[in-house]
């Protein structure tokens, strides 16, 4: 058969029939699209993400919940939260997770306790990011005696004792949170910074900063924005793995009486006091530590997720 214009016509069908529809324009996808798609689909990391939401919502919140509950911290029912030989209340009604040793609401006071940790966590995180991004670009970008000279620096940084350095600094100032953020920053950026360092070397020397240098960038201007932006993926995967070991870092110090100080709620001191009662009172150990296990779990599952998304092998 022929076609009007005297040109035969062309029968397709099967495969090439589909093959040769006309196809409509191709939706660009960014490398953050393609690592939020990857993320959606991980339901544990999900899962982590929404937990990590609540808990900050639940910290946020705590002032109101524990209005709504009627249940200050730090008050203590000598009354109705303590039995007649003086030991804390199991759950029940009216203490949903049962009372401490002072016969006050566990819950209450595992709500503001998730104030310290989440406050603590993002705010040493972040500081820590702040300044091994810093120290690892300079040293990586600039190369030579600059990066022999931060190097040493890490080295010497990383060989202090973290217990030792905290009670030292505790015994000269005594303790408190901005202590216990200065202790943990002073521990954490140096990872960072070694990490960000090993990233630059290897950025460094691509055609793409060879552009930059050739067209008159300098350092300045080539390490901010040409390439900052390509260590934004490994950064986010060790932030969100640093907030849950800034955590667990400031319980510790909290469990050992180096952090806030009483009466004040973390899950921390709250451990420690329940260490004479764990046998007759479980709930007064259990529910602290089982909200320092949930929270951590979180970022680390949430951690392990943002690696896997923003992996451009992994796939679609």
């Amino acid at each position: 058969m022929t076609a009007p214009g005297g040109m035969p016509d062309v029968v397709v069908s099967g495969r090439d029939a589909d093959a040769a529809m006309p196809i409509g324009p191709v939706a660009s996808r960014g490398p953050w699209r393609l690592a939020w798609r990857r993320l959606r689909r991980d339901r544990w990391a999900m899962a982590s993400l929404v937990t990590i939401v609540v808990l900050a919502l639940v910290a946020l919140l705590a002032p109101v919940l524990t209005h709504v509950l009627g249940h200050p911290p730090n008050l203590q029912y000598r009354d109705t939260g303590l039995t007649l030989d003086g030991s804390p209340v199991a759950p029940n009604p009216t203490f949903w997770l049962g009372t401490d040793n002072l016969g006050r609401d566990v819950l209450a006071r595992v709500l503001y306790g998730a104030r310290i940790s989440l406050l603590v966590g993002v705010v040493a995180t972040g500081m820590s990011v702040l300044i091994g991004v810093v120290i690892g670009v300079i040293a990586g970008y600039v190369g030579g005696v600059v990066d022999t000279l931060l190097s040493r620096l890490i080295d010497v940084m990383l060989s202090f004792p973290f217990l030792l350095t905290a009670i030292a600094l505790v015994s000269i100032v005594g303790p408190g949170l901005l202590v216990s953020i200065f202790v943990i920053v002073f521990f954490s950026w140096t990872g960072i910074a070694r990490i960000t360092r090993g990233q630059v070397l290897s950025i460094r020397e691509k055609e793409y900063i060879e552009a930059a240098r050739s067209l008159g960038a300098g350092p300045l201007r080539t390490m901010v924005v040409d390439v900052l932006p390509n260590l934004a993926g490994p950064l986010i995967v060790y932030a969100t793995l640093l907030v849950p070991t800034a955590i667990i870092f400031e319980a510790t110090l909290s469990f050992l009486g180096l952090s806030v100080t009483p009466p004040t709620a973390t899950w921390g001191n709250m451990l420690s006091d329940a260490d004479q009662y764990y046998t007759q009172a479980w709930w007064f150990m259990l529910f602290p530590s089982l909200a320092l296990v949930v929270t951590t779990l979180a970022f680390n599952l949430l951690g392990d997720g943002l690696r896997d998304a923003l992996d451009p092998k992994s796939g679609l």
